[in-house]
């Protein structure tokens, strides 16, 4: 899609701070940080809410999740724990609909969130 921000990230058109990218999914730094760790994660794939998703989505949203775990073990905030999220749709906050799974650690999470 031409005029997505993570699309432009992850074609080089514009910079973000990558720390992850295997065939499947693209991380990078979140550039307004609501912890020490906030990282998202996209898929390669356009898909722009997860109400889009369909059954052949499957692999890819998994590999989001393998992503993640793998991220969080480098970021050292396995074991201290972390949040992953998925905002959908204007009322969750999504701003960027591309969907994109928020890793947030390096602090205590509250709860409830929201």
């Amino acid at each position: 899609m031409s005029d997505c921000l993570f699309c432009k990230i992850r074609d080089g058109e514009i910079p973000g701070d990558i720390v992850y990218e295997n065939d499947h999914v693209l991380a990078f730094n979140d550039i307004n940080p609501v912890a020490p760790t906030h990282i998202l994660i996209i898929p390669k794939e356009h898909i722009s809410t997860l109400n889009d998703l369909e059954e052949n989505h499957t692999q890819t949203m998994g590999e989001l999740f393998i992503a993640a775990k793998a991220i969080a073990s480098k970021e050292d905030i396995s074991d201290s724990g972390y949040r992953t999220v998925f905002n959908c749709n204007k009322d969750a906050q999504q701003t960027v609909f591309h969907i994109h799974l928020h890793l947030i650690g390096g602090r205590k999470m509250l709860w409830p969130p929201g």
